[in-house]
């Protein structure tokens, strides 16, 4: 018997389970769409709550339920051309089309109607012809200035017909052919009003925002502004060379010779800082930046956005691009514009032919203009400022000299600052690197020349960019000469190979006795990349007396074990995640981890990270590790061989030096450099 078919009348448990993946996509459609878009010709308007401000919304202001970091509550409205019929749902009756003049009347713009009969714009706006309007609400004609009224008012057969008619146009244009940056030609001289379509949604008109859309008229459309419009006949540079409060700014813009960008053609957005942004700079930072072309131009390139950005298109901030190359937060706190979360901007909308101007009250100083110095202020590394103005070198972070500073950041120096003495000056000369980096072109083994005339080595890890044992803590700042690396820790530049860091430290003498005893020596005085788990005496003395004492009696199996200690790669503590393995020597694995912020090595905590040398790095721990086949049993004889006297020689001088305190990883770092003949 032929199984039933899909759709001749018995459902299969497919066309079963579809049925239900339907009927449940149906039913989330139904509940997430607005409840108003269920009901006919009903549109959702969002109210910002505690004003009379309201917007005919979309999508992406919908699910955002603010407007300027305000609470907005949603309502719903006849959509334009429809009324309510009672006892129906929503919005079904369509109401007949009638002229733009009687249009006005019935989309909230009495205003706007009541100008027009008295300017003798009426005849023309009932007659026949294809206009669109935009039209000024009953409460943009009020917020006008009472001067600039009463002058419209006083002469309305000249000045007030004239304005209407720069809110005109001679043909039908639907929000559909408001296309961004484009510009229409007024039925007053055909001035140009300028159009911008915002990614979020937003129309403006000459910076007037678009409240109320596309309502028909039998001779055309209307589109309510929220803004009594002007003509705009300036530039932005007509506007900088007329305005008194942008003086410091004009000479500004003939210094670096930005005239001709700003007098052009085109769409910007200038945010010009006032004479009061000027003068909150410290004279020596203004004389310094005016007096360098290259971070003057720089400077006010970052105050100049590649597209106009009108005030009305921010209702949840968006992040432009400068001409400098960077961005800037622009957003809004209720009817307050904001630059990166500043409320800056003391005048706005200033409407040029090729943008739009708004007046800030502060500089806004890109990193490339700064010196290393000002990068750090108020940042995560401004402990490590002061420490190098104590060491003076401030020189070497405020002047012409093409550097990198690694900085590490404040945590490091959570205890205070250590003291300043040559050496360590000697060291902090060791964080300046002799060119100015970025870190994106930095690859694994580079190595860099610092002023404190060492070779320091750059390491590539998947999670981590480090150098030396300091790895980068954050995004590298570029400034004008200088660049800034936070990093995690003070940098250890390498001094010596393996075998002489080793030999230098007490507290592995007995190690050195046990590689010396299985010919070891050599290969760890090579070039190479080592990474060399360091059993302390302590982790010697640690094993059973028997354990211990087959081991030193056997060169081989002695061998075996210490190279079991040694991975042929770097791996610094600052690149160590969850689980590094590294294969040894010997040829077993080797598990790195790192818990509650102490590294382990095959589950031992090792006692002492990056200790680095010009072939490696060590870790000091204090048990000696064994591969996972090693299962060594404790036996009583004494094996014949010469290295055990090494040994036991080693570890009673270990046992006396160890009763000493071991000296703090600084001070040890000094005293080596200090027995150190090549010095920092």
């Amino acid at each position: 018997m032929p199984l039933p078919q899909p759709g001749h009348g018995v459902e299969t448990p497919l066309s079963f389970g579809l049925s239900i993946l339907s009927l449940l996509g149906r039913l989330l459609h139904l509940w997430l769409k607005p409840r108003g878009s269920r009901c006919p010709n009903v549109c959702a308007v969002q109210k910002l709550i505690g004003t009379n401000r309201k917007y005919f919304t979309n999508c992406k202001q919908w699910y955002q339920r603010k407007i300027c970091g305000k609470s907005t509550v949603i309502s719903y409205e006849c959509c334009p051309g429809y009324e309510k019929v009672p006892g129906e749902k929503g919005c079904p009756a369509a109401l007949p089309l009638s002229n733009i003049y009687e249009t006005l009347g019935v989309v909230g713009s009495a205003t706007t109607q009541l100008y027009s009969d008295r300017s003798n714009l009426r005849p023309e706006i009932e007659g026949p012809g294809s206009f669109t309007i935009f039209a000024p609400s009953n409460e943009a004609w009020a917020s006008l200035p009472a001067e600039t009224l009463d002058s419209l008012v006083s002469n309305v057969n000249i000045e007030l017909l004239n304005a209407l008619r720069y809110h005109m146009v001679n043909k039908r244009v639907l929000t559909d052919d408001l296309k961004h940056g484009t510009t229409l030609n007024s039925m007053y001289q055909d001035l140009p009003i300028q159009i911008h379509h915002y990614p979020n949604g937003i129309v403006t008109v000459n910076c007037a925002r678009l409240l109320k859309a596309d309502h028909h008229a039998t001779n055309g459309v209307v589109h309510v502004i929220d803004k009594v419009i002007a003509t705009t006949t300036n530039s932005i540079q007509h506007i900088i060379e007329t305005e008194e409060s942008l003086e410091t700014l004009r000479a500004a813009v003939a210094a670096s010779d930005l005239n001709s960008l700003l007098e052009s053609e085109g769409q910007y957005t200038l945010l010009a800082p006032t004479n009061e942004a000027f003068e909150k700079i410290p004279r020596e930072t203004l004389n310094r930046i005016l007096g360098d072309p290259e971070a003057l131009r720089d400077l006010l390139n970052h105050h100049i956005l590649k597209s106009a950005m009108c005030a009305e298109a921010i209702i949840a901030g968006l992040t432009m691009e400068t001409l400098e190359g960077t961005t800037l937060d622009v957003g809004c706190s209720g009817e307050e514009l904001t630059l990166n979360g500043k409320p800056i901007i003391a005048n706005k909308d200033v409407l040029a032919t090729n943008g739009v101007v708004h007046f800030v009250n502060e500089l806004l100083i890109p990193d490339s203009a700064k010196t290393l110095f000002e990068l750090a202020q108020e940042s995560e590394v401004s402990k490590s400022m002061d420490f190098f103005r104590q060491a003076g070198l401030s020189s070497h972070l405020t002047g012409s000299e093409r550097v990198t500073l690694l900085a590490p950041v404040n945590d490091v120096f959570k205890d205070g600052l250590p003291v300043v003495d040559s050496n360590m000056k000697n060291l902090l000369l060791n964080h300046i690197i002799r060119d100015q980096l970025s870190s994106k072109y930095l690859y694994h083994g580079q190595k860099l020349q610092t002023l404190g005339d060492k070779e320091l080595r750059v390491f590539v890890y998947r999670n981590n960019l480090c150098i030396e044992n300091a790895c980068i803590a954050a995004h590298d700042k570029r400034g004008r000469f200088g660049t800034l690396f936070s990093v995690d820790k003070m940098l250890t530049p390498p001094s010596g190979s393996v075998m002489d860091v080793l030999k230098a430290d007490h507290r592995f003498s007995t190690l050195v006795a046990a590689i010396q005893s299985a010919g070891l020596t050599e290969n760890l005085n090579r070039p190479g990349t080592f990474t060399v788990f360091a059993p302390t005496n302590e982790a010697f003395r640690a094993m059973p007396q028997g354990e211990l004492n087959k081991l030193m009696g056997n060169a081989k199996e002695l061998a075996n074990i210490l190279k079991f200690h040694v991975a042929d790669e770097i791996l610094v503590s600052g690149a160590v995640s969850a689980l590094v393995r590294l294969k040894s020597m010997q040829g077993d694995k080797l598990e790195v981890s790192t818990k509650n912020n102490v590294i382990h090595v095959n589950k031992e905590p090792v006692a002492e990270s990056d200790i680095m040398a010009t072939n490696g790095v060590i870790y000091a721990v204090n048990s000696v590790l064994q591969p996972q086949a090693s299962r060594p049993q404790e036996r009583g004889d004494e094996p014949a061989d010469p290295a055990l006297e090494i040994f036991k020689q080693a570890s009673a001088l270990s046992k006396v030096k160890d009763k000493k305190i071991s000296p703090p990883v600084y001070s040890r770092l000094l005293a080596r450099m200090k027995e150190n003949s090549g010095g920092f």
